[in-house]
């Protein structure tokens, strides 16, 4: 871990004439914070991916926003007291890495889509199949072009965290991937709103490269230096019935697997340099439910061969995941972060057999490549998955435990 210094010295620039003016506490911070994000970047040894249970009062505020008993400001005021607490929490439990736990959200991807003009949604009636239990999320869809408006709430989202930060510890922030946001309309019953508004998919696939490109911009100019990209969608292109779920055969997987590849690889090319950039891969995370099942054979090819992100944080938590032999296709110095620990039960994993699997995936990429987490968030959506904060916070003890004893 790299330990900063700050200075408390006054700062001075030189001007013409051999004056000097000191620069203001503002400019020291804007340097600290550039400083800071450039030394300290994800992923940690012991590290999770972003969202965590939200707390009954902030469910109650929401609930209350909705209902309107209470104003934007006021529901505002009650989310930054549960995420300072959230954060104090996180530092405590000695992570270097803070989030908000996507405590501003109903779930861990619609809203960011919400941000964006040309994007409605509204209460679902029939919800998301999941693994026997149906996901009673917004249905979203197309209004028009989909363009950046060129701010979004996500921007006072992560500076709100950022200003968090101290010596030891950097914000991240979580969205969904750019192939995440066409795989929601990708579909077969959403293709209709679609072609309202497109031409091609090449068109609508387009817009949102140069959306997402803005946002990232915006965000970089904001102080973000560690950007995650949460990417189910690969998730549901292993899975058997993947065929039902996008109304095409092998062939049509394929071409869907690369224009996924491309859509991601888009965004990435045109992004910061400076900026880390990482990805999640789930199957699905909804109140201890998954959405899809499959190893990561069928996409090694494409997502760990030519996927160009820093890190990727892996689902591994079940057999559902497969195997460690996906993982020799990952390239270059790529880093992969195991997620062994479910956030699905509440019960701790043996500490050796974890060790025993760490070891395992060490036959196929170094050990020094390799990091520890759970296999995703805590609470994708506001539900939450089936646990207690105690549990919750058991775990990461448990992570951060296991990967001090592997790593040092």
């Amino acid at each position: 871990m790299v330990m900063l210094q700050f200075s408390v010295f006054p700062i001075m620039q030189i001007v013409p004439y051999n004056q000097t003016i000191p620069i203001t506490e503002q400019t020291i911070l804007q340097e600290d914070m550039e400083h800071m994000s450039k030394n300290i970047s994800t992923p940690f040894r012991y590290d999770f991916v972003g969202s965590f249970l939200r707390p009954e009062e902030l469910k109650d505020a929401r609930r209350s926003f909705e209902a309107g008993m209470i104003s934007a400001k006021e529901r505002k005021a009650i989310e930054d007291r549960c995420i300072l607490d959230l954060i104090e929490k996180q530092k405590k439990a000695g992570y270097h890495v803070l989030t908000d736990g996507e405590f501003r959200r109903a779930t861990w991807h619609l809203d960011f889509m919400w941000g964006f003009a040309g994007i409605d949604h509204k209460p679902t009636k029939t919800g998301l199949p999941f693994q026997g239990e149906a996901a009673m999320i917004d249905d979203t869809f197309l209004t028009g072009k989909v363009t950046y408006r060129g701010t979004h709430p996500f921007l006072d989202h992560f500076r709100f965290v950022q200003a968090q930060e101290d010596e030891n510890t950097v914000a991240k922030l979580t969205i969904p991937a750019p192939a995440q946001f066409l795989e929601q309309f990708d579909m077969p019953f959403a293709k209709e709103n679609v072609h309202q508004f497109y031409e091609s998919t090449e068109a609508f696939e387009a817009d949102l490269v140069a959306a997402y490109t803005a946002f990232i911009n915006d965000l970089y100019a904001a102080g973000c230096r560690n950007l995650q990209l949460d990417d189910c969608s690969w998730g549901l292109l292993v899975d058997p019935r993947r065929h039902t779920f996008f109304g095409t055969d092998d062939k049509g997987i394929d071409v869907i697997r690369e224009r996924y590849l491309n859509i991601n690889n888009a965004v990435l090319a045109a992004a910061p340099k400076e900026l880390v950039i990482n990805t999640h891969v789930c199957r699905g995370n909804f109140h201890s439910t998954y959405a899809a099942t499959g190893g990561y054979d069928g996409i090694a090819r494409y997502l760990f061969s030519r996927e160009n992100v820093t890190a990727y944080y892996l689902e591994y938590d079940s057999d559902r995941s497969g195997g460690f032999a996906p993982l020799k296709e990952i390239t270059g110095d790529k880093k992969v972060v195991l997620g062994l620990i479910t956030t699905k039960s509440p019960e701790l994993e043996d500490k050796e057999k974890v060790i025993a699997r760490i070891r395992e995936a060490a036959n196929y990429i170094s050990l020094d490549r390799l990091y520890l987490s759970p296999q995703c968030g805590f609470a994708s959506c506001e539900i939450g998955n089936k646990l207690t904060e105690e549990e919750q916070w058991a775990k990461l003890a448990l992570v951060k435990e296991i990967a001090k004893e592997v790593w040092g």
